[in-house]
């Protein structure tokens, strides 16, 4: 929910509020205290009984009519009519008590009633306008905090200036006194006028019904009268709401009547101040009680604090009248209206929530009405018991004996509420609930709510976020444990087992047709991996046969808490503060004949929107990295091949001293160029730049001397930092980029060594190690949003020219956490990190995310180099090993790399270029080892989707499957996937083919300093951005996604479109082992366009041909020309060149 302030309308509409109550208080208190001067005993009750009695009677009279006016009209010209009424009404009290005209003024309080009866539905359907559904108890529990400062301000204002006024021997006549505190009357004038100003400064949000009519006739015969209060009664929740609001109420105006008597004959006190201040305290006992409810209500509806207050004022209503002392009846007032906060903040707020708009009026005047006639038969039994000589004492018990019943009948009904607030307790000492979409739940009637199913307390989150009675579909064995069974009886659970669905379906049918909300989880398991897993299609009949609504949830934080599947070591770092945060958000109804992989879409798209609020408590990379500093500084951070090992600890405190010199080069500068391998020193100097805020730019240095000339131009670049022997090693395999880095400022990394000092260095180790957290940050640590660009990768340019990629802390963080999510890191993982930095796959997974998560990675800085990359992962006992293809194929076919050498890995994930089957098999044949591929893009951070390890439920033997060939996985945790239309962007059916959309908090910002590239690349929709990725795919019904080839990789061939990868895939399987080849289209003046092949490891590759004939290839994938070449074109980060490859085959071609 927005916040109040900016909320339109909210600061006039409070600001009004609070004067009206002042001024509807005002006249009472004086007519009251009027009373109390010169009354007593019985009389005293039965006129302040009767006053209470004129504020009443309106409500009641004019029920129908306000009700119909509400609707009928604006409320905001309702509530600018009703406030400008009341200037008269204040005037005419003035003169009253001037001329001393007691019983006039007397009943004036009838005709102040008589506007606010007009004026109160109007003023709370108003609030409903103003914020939704999802704000409602936040925003009634401020509107109620107000009433109660205001009725304080009134009773203490008017108090005192009626004490003030009179002279000093005190009028025996209310006549005189009367005209002795005359003043008073301005103020109420001077409120009015102001209110009315405020009044007409309330925007008109919603236009009234039309439609909405009264007959004068069945008016009178009491029809409205039938009609309303049977409408209050369509919907139990609503009732029961209302009368428990008449309970209290009525009450209070007995505690009210009888209290100034109460306290003249127990404590002698007769100053009106001293008994509107303690009366003053219970109002302020509700201020905080409605905060209390609205803090615990924040953003969806606590109906547990119903039974806990009902049960805190009994037991002060008993109480009461056995005690003397001022300063503990003040105290057990002060506490009676914190529980009478707690009771009525959620009890107007499901009132609200479960009304429909157009009845919404009709309801809240018919609220008044009902709560008006039980204040006023309250009220009309201590005007007969004051006459009949029953004093306050026997009616404060009648009270707590009322208060009693309710409270009975109260934990009879609300037995689920009651666990609830229960549950909130608890569950608010380690968790923090935000619950967003709850709009789109629908007040009454049958809802089927299906999610996903991540931890044990999945059941306890929905029943606080939902404030309707839920019933969960449980599990039979143990639903049947004799020592749970009657509770879960009593809680309406439906159990379930494999043997018995059929009855818990028809169960579940007989639920839904009887207007009950029923939560199933169609996986039918908890999450074993942090993914979704297959929904189960068993909902599908209760769902068609009930006619009920679908509404789809997405279950957000608890995967890697206590009660989740994920490892100890997840569950540490997952947690980015002490307490975690969970979201539940829902999404808008569904058909009721929408199929389980249809739901599974709707709840992975609104992973989205629960992933996007998770974001905003991210810290900046560097930060986040500090925080992993400090919580395991002797553990190992990163080590590389050349023998550099260092801990955090000691990283942090070169860092420190690294940004310290790397600041004085770089004044003024924002965006800082980076010439360094995967290594230690490219973690330095990374993470040095990023603690300065300066933009991290990891440059290619394969991709030649113009094209990095020209993208130091692009991104403004005056810095570069490298290191000497990496540059001479570029020299020893043919790279000479002396030529770029002549005309900017150049810091090498060997600097470090030879510039710091030993007792610098030693002071930066002790910072480190002493100073917290805070401290480091304020000192050390450049203070940046989250939505500012950290890096900027350029694409791999296999199609192109590169594209500068913003990326911000937010998409590097989003994409960390999903990513980490998933791997479920243990104790004594370790990364290989052998990706190249200037690759978003390298950077992101095998640099940052290690670092942040606090997991050791060993780095190298030649990805191609096998025995080397090897060596380091025997000797650190890796377990992690991201690479592309092309790399994973040189590890296959390198003799000296042996088997045991990976033997400690276990997990081996592909991405960046698509995985042909004879590199996975060749790989598993090798190693004994399962590649997992992945999908993403440098738009995307760069991962979209993973394939993960299949996990055994042992509870079932059932296997949550987390991979399938030939796809490229499920997205990842607040990620979606689309399959669209290129041309329309409309959702095309399960299984076809079209352009792939990728949804996330890990989608760029955007390109550098192209906002057309920008445009024509990002699609925002339903509030989601959504990248074009290019790629031409289609999901299955389980949600993985098979990638078919880019849109740019089809050839025309006499109108039949021919996917080049596909063509790849065919000559690798008739190639021999070792050869190489990509495939390119080349314009034809006969057929449009021809294939042609380039091949490497075969000498006579037309033979291919033939091979390919032979083994029943379709001809269209067979190409017109074969070129045997030397090696394919590849990129540095071992992607195929494609732009290379096709210069290279047309100039075969035109040969």
């Amino acid at each position: 929910m927005k916040s109040l302030r900016k909320m339109c309308g909210f600061t006039p509409y409070i600001l009004a509020v609070l004067l009206n109550a002042i001024t509807d208080l005002g006249h009472k208190i004086v007519i009251q205290n009027t009373v109390f001067k010169v009354f007593s005993g019985t009389e005293q009750i039965a006129l302040t009984a009767m006053v209470n009695a004129f504020l009443l009677l309106p409500f009641i009279l004019l029920f129908t009519p306000a009700a119909c006016i509400a609707d009928r009209f604006a409320k905001s010209r309702v509530i600018r009519i009703s406030a400008a009424a009341a200037i008269p009404l204040a005037v005419l009290i003035v003169i009253f008590y001037h001329a001393g005209m007691f019983w006039p003024a007397f009943l004036m309080t009838f005709l102040l009633a008589v506007q606010s009866a007009f004026y109160s539905p109007a003023k709370y359907g108003y609030i409903k306008e103003m914020t939704g559904q999802e704000g409602l108890a936040q925003v009634n529990a401020v509107v109620q905090a107000v009433t109660i400062v205001a009725i304080l301000l009134g009773a203490v204002i008017f108090s005192v200036f009626f004490e003030a006024f009179l002279p000093v021997i005190m009028p025996d006549s209310p006549q005189e006194i009367l005209k002795a505190i005359a003043p008073c009357g301005y103020i109420l004038v001077a409120g009015t006028v102001l209110e009315t100003i405020l009044a007409f400064r309330l925007p008109d949000i919603r236009p009234g019904d039309r439609q909405v009519s009264i007959d004068s006739v069945k008016y009178l015969r009491g029809g409205y009268l039938r009609d309303n209060v049977k409408l209050l009664r369509e919907k139990q929740v609503i009732w029961l709401s209302i009368i428990g609001l008449t309970i209290f109420w009525s009450v209070n105006q007995v505690l009210l009547a009888t209290f100034g008597a109460y306290l003249k004959d127990a404590a002698g006190e007769t100053n009106t101040v001293v008994t509107q201040g303690m009366l003053a305290l219970g109002g302020l006992g509700i201020i905080i009680g409605s905060v209390m409810a609205g803090k615990v209500s924040r953003n969806f509806i606590e109906t547990g604090t119903i039974p806990l207050g009902a049960m805190g004022m009994t037991v002060c209503l008993f109480l009461l009248p056995n005690i003397e002392s001022r300063a503990l009846l003040s105290a057990l007032l002060f506490g009676y209206g914190v529980c009478g906060g707690l009771l009525v903040v959620p009890l107007n707020a499901l009132i609200q929530f479960s009304a429909r708009d157009r009845e919404l009026g009709k309801i809240l005047a018919g609220n008044n009405f009902l709560q008006n006639i039980g204040m006023l038969a309250f009220l009309g039994l201590t005007l007969v018991m004051s006459l009949a000589g029953i004093g306050s004492v026997p009616l404060f018990y009648i009270l707590a004996a009322v208060a009693l019943v309710g409270t009975i009948y109260t934990l009879g009904k609300l037995p689920q509420s009651l666990l609830r607030y229960l549950l909130y307790i608890l569950f608010s000492q380690r968790y923090r609930l935000s619950v967003s979409g709850l709009n789109h739940l629908p007040a009454d009637g049958g809802v089927l709510l299906l999610g996903n199913h991540v931890s044990w307390i999945d059941w306890a989150v929905l029943h606080l976020a939902v404030p309707r009675r839920l019933r969960f579909v449980m599990e039979r064995s143990i639903y049947e444990r004799w020592y749970l069974k009657w509770l879960l009886r009593r809680l309406g659970m439906i159990p379930i087992s494999s043997r018995g669905s059929r009855q818990a379906l028809r169960d579940v049918e007989t639920a839904l047709k009887a207007g009950e909300c029923v939560v199933i989880f169609p996986e039918g398991a908890i999450s074993r991996n942090g993914q979704l897993g297959e929904f189960k299609r068993g909902f599908e009949i209760p769902a068609r046969e009930s006619g009920c609504a679908i509404v789809p949830f997405y279950l957000r934080g608890l995967w890697g808490s206590l009660f989740s599947f994920a490892g100890p070591r997840l569950r540490e770092t997952s947690r980015i503060r002490s307490i975690r945060d969970v979201t539940v958000c829902f999404g808008p109804p569904m058909a009721t004949a929408a199929s389980a992989p249809e739901v599974k879409k709707a709840v992975s798209r609104l992973s989205i929107a629960a992933w996007k609020e998770y974001s905003q408590t991210f810290d900046p990379l560097h930060t986040a990295w500090l925080k992993t500093a400090k919580r395991y500084p002797g553990r190992r951070a990163v080590a590389d091949s050349t023998g550099s090992d260092m801990s955090h600890r000691r990283l942090l405190s070169v860092c420190i001293l690294a940004s310290r010199m790397l600041r004085k080069r770089t004044v003024g500068q924002k965006n800082v160029g980076v010439l360094l391998p995967a290594s230690v020193g490219g973690v330095i100097a990374n993470m040095s730049l990023l603690m300065l805020g300066r933009t991290v730019v990891n440059l290619n240095y394969t991709s030649g001397a113009d094209t990095l000339h020209g993208i130091l131009e692009r991104a403004h670049i005056g810095t570069i930092v490298t290191s000497e022997a990496f540059l001479d090693r570029l020299r020893g395999r043919g790279i000479d980029l002396s030529g770029i880095l002549q005309d900017r400022e150049v810091f090498f990394m060997e600097t470090l060594r030879s510039d710091i000092g030993k007792g610098a260095f030693i002071a930066a180790m002790i910072a480190s190690q002493v100073l917290p957290a805070f401290v480091l940050r304020l000192l050390f640590f450049q203070r940046v949003c989250l939505d500012d660009t950290a890096a900027i990768l350029f694409s791999s340019g296999s199609e192109g020219s590169p594209k500068g990629v913003m990326l911000s802390h937010k998409n590097i963080m989003g994409n960390i956490k999903q990513v980490s999510s998933l791997f479920n890191a243990r104790d004594h993982d370790v990364f290989l990190g052998t990706l190249p930095l200037f690759h978003a796959f390298g950077l992101t997974v095998t640099t940052f995310m290690p670092l942040i998560e606090g997991i050791p990675v060993v780095c190298h800085p030649d990805p191609t180099d096998a025995y080397r990359i090897g060596c380091l992962a025997a000797e650190y006992q890796a377990t992690f090993l991201c690479a592309t293809p092309t790399f994973l194929g040189l590890y296959t076919r390198n003799q000296k790399l042996h088997r045991l050498m990976f033997s400690s890995l276990r997990l081996v994930v592909a991405g960046a270029e698509r995985l042909n089957d004879e590199t996975r098999r060749a790989f598993k044949e090798k190693f004994g080892l399962e590649v997992h591929e992945g999908y993403g893009t440098t738009e995307t951070t760069p991962v979209a989707t993973v394939n993960t390890v299949d996990v055994l439920n042992t509870n079932g033997f059932s296997v949550q499957v987390g991979s399938k060939t030939g796809t490229v996985g499920l997205p990842l945790p607040g990620s979606a996937l689309r399959v669209v239309d290129p041309e329309t962007f409309e959702d095309l059916p399960a299984g076809e083919a079209g352009l792939i959309l990728i949804g996330g908090t890990q989608i760029m910002k955007g390109y550098l300093d192209d906002e057309a590239r920008t445009r024509g690349a990002i699609i925002e929709q339903d509030g989601i951005r959504w990248y074009k990725s290019g790629d031409k795919g289609r999901i299955d019904e389980d949600g993985f996604l098979v990638i078919l080839d880019r849109y740019s990789r089809f050839a025309k061939i006499g109108g039949e479109m021919v996917s080049l990868a596909a063509v790849e895939e065919a000559l690798l399987r008739n190639a021999p082992s070792g050869a190489d080849t990509v495939a390119v289209a080349v314009r034809d003046v006969k057929k449009g366009e021809r294939i042609v092949a380039l091949v490497s490891g075969m000498n006579e590759p037309a033979t291919l041909r033939k091979a390919m004939l032979e083994s029943g290839t379709n001809p269209l994938l067979v190409p017109d020309k074969f070129f045997a070449v030397e090696e394919i074109p590849k990129l540095g980060t071992g992607k195929k060149d494609l732009a290379g490859a096709r210069a290279m085959a047309l100039e075969f071609a035109t040969a």
